[in-house]
């Protein structure tokens, strides 16, 4: 009787570096289920919602608004948990009192040390990633024109794996159970902090990454809507972050026992050209420039089709004179074009009127200091057919919370009387007749309040003494008053057959019917 033997199994050949990745993955799911950030998750998403989304929402739905409002927000929401959970994770090691049984793991100290580097940027990372697709998804859904900018919200990705680092490499060089705290409030002052030294547009701590154009400049709702987006700013900081995060990450493989000459030599390298790589993109902000269109120029980043106005076919109203508007504010157009349309029926074939009225856009300049000119750059009429040029006062001031139509009362206050000079020729040297023919118009248009009051001198580009100003209880109060009564028609046919008398002075104010 035989015994029978059974062979062993062969081993199958497994590569060195299949087998290193498979562990490393595990290290790194590990690390996921058991990683501080996971537990700050609603702490970052809830900031996100409470002050990013909700400012956002606020705004006019315009794609350089929100995305700007999304970079400068997020990079606060989520930059200052990260940074208390790498801390708290890289310090875990020494509260824990087990350093010395870890280091004598197969394992080098670096590589065992990126694991839960890892895990935190990537609970940051999908989380922001998941309030990117909110917050544009919402905006794609308002938006009537232009599509997303994605520079901006890569500038915020970024700046989570370098504060992530930065959190990281306190906590495992500084390790305490108040390191983590007193990280993120560092990195809150440090973000906060960094913008107070910021003077004009040639500076080189625009790289911080809640900068998302002239810090002099609050968030302009006409800025890369007549123009495209620049992204030399954005560029650069993505560059100084990146930067950042790789001298980090070398820092902690420096000291020794934390791997091999070699290994050491590696991150002594990534250290030196993460600084390098850093200290050029702060040297290329400081040499950036305010352009004329709103947004930083940096001559080495600089594409010279950027200076190109984007093409787009305006949107129009059905009103006497018809107004234009550019698509990304059609939702402004109906009560604009309905606030305007009785003053517009006035005018609408008379010599001097305009055949179109088109939004147009703003022109900056920085002046010394931190102060910046915003201009039209002229808004009179001219041409064969004669164009009248606005700006809309939601493009002065962006970040304003303005109902539509809020901003067409401010339209026709401001545009209205310089229309109807237009028209009648009135203006500082105008006579009483033109100055109540003037007036009178904008009676009949039901603009009481602007015969007498003119425009504010506060809107760039608009000249006061260009507009009607007849103050009640005048004779040229009570002429404007028996004109406007008029029937249209009547009134109408006076000006075709006496306009040009008019606007040559020729007319008194007793000839007034």
């Amino acid at each position: 009787m035989t015994a029978a033997t059974t062979a062993p199994a062969v081993a199958r050949p497994r590569s060195a570096v299949a087998g290193a990745g498979v562990v490393t993955l595990r290290l790194l799911r590990l690390e996921l289920r058991h990683n501080a950030m996971a537990w700050l998750l609603p702490v970052a998403i809830g900031l996100f919602w409470l002050t990013t989304y909700s400012k956002d929402m606020a705004m006019p739905p315009l794609w350089n608004l929100r995305a700007a409002g999304l970079q400068s927000g997020a990079v606060l929401d989520f930059a200052i948990p990260v940074t208390g959970a790498a801390a708290w994770m890289g310090s875990r090691e020494a509260r824990r009192r087990v350093a010395d049984q870890v280091t004598i793991t197969a394992r080098a100290r670096w590589a065992r040390l990126l694991a839960p580097w890892a895990a935190t940027t990537i609970w940051a990372m999908v989380a922001y990633l998941g309030c990117v697709a909110v917050l544009y998804g919402v905006t794609a859904h308002q938006a009537s024109w232009g599509g997303p900018l994605w520079w901006p919200a890569g500038v915020a990705a970024a700046s989570l794996p370098a504060f992530s680092a930065l959190g990281f490499a306190v906590g495992t060089f500084l390790p305490s159970r108040f390191t983590a705290p007193l990280a993120a409030i560092a990195a809150f002052f440090i973000l906060a902090l960094s913008t107070e030294l910021i003077h004009g547009s040639q500076s080189y701590w625009q790289a911080s990454p809640i900068v998302t154009g002239p810090w002099d400049l609050s968030p302009q709702a006409g800025v890369a809507t007549f123009y495209p987006f620049l992204p030399d700013l954005s560029i650069a900081q993505v560059m100084f972050l990146a930067g950042l995060t790789v001298a980090l990450l070398g820092v902690l493989a420096l000291p020794a026992g934390s791997g091999g000459r070699t290994a050491r030599a590696v991150a002594a390298g990534l250290t030196g050209a993460g600084l390098l790589a850093a200290g050029t993109a702060a040297g290329l902000t400081g040499t950036g420039t305010l352009d004329a269109h709103g947004m930083i120029n940096i001559p080495a980043l600089h594409d010279a089709a950027s200076d190109q106005p984007l093409q787009f076919t305006p949107v129009c109203s059905g009103t006497a004179i018809p107004v234009c508007l550019n698509p990304a504010y059609a939702s402004y157009l109906p009560v604009t074009a309905n606030t305007l349309a009785p003053l517009l029926s006035q005018l609408a074939g008379l010599p001097g009127a305009p055949a179109q009225i088109v939004q147009m856009s703003t022109t900056y300049q920085q002046d010394a200091g931190n102060g910046v000119t915003v201009s039209t750059g002229g808004y009179r009429a001219s041409g064969a057919r004669p164009v009248f040029r606005i700006v809309l006062p939601d493009q002065f001031s962006g970040a304003a919370t303005m109902t539509p139509g809020q901003l067409a009362s401010q339209v026709v206050a401001a545009y209205g009387p310089l229309l109807v000079a237009r028209v009648t020729a009135d203006g500082p040297a105008a006579s009483q007749a033109q100055n109540a023919v003037a007036a009178a118009l904008l009676l009949a248009a039901g603009q009481r309040g602007l015969t007498t009051d003119q425009p504010s001198a506060g809107q760039p580009g608009l000249d006061p003494s260009q507009s009607p100003g007849v103050a009640a209880g005048t004779p040229e109060y009570a002429a404007a008053e028996r004109f406007a009564a008029l029937p249209e028609s009547a009134r109408r046919a006076w000006l075709l057959r006496h306009l040009s008398a008019l606007r040559a002075g020729q007319v008194t104010l007793a000839q007034l019917p």
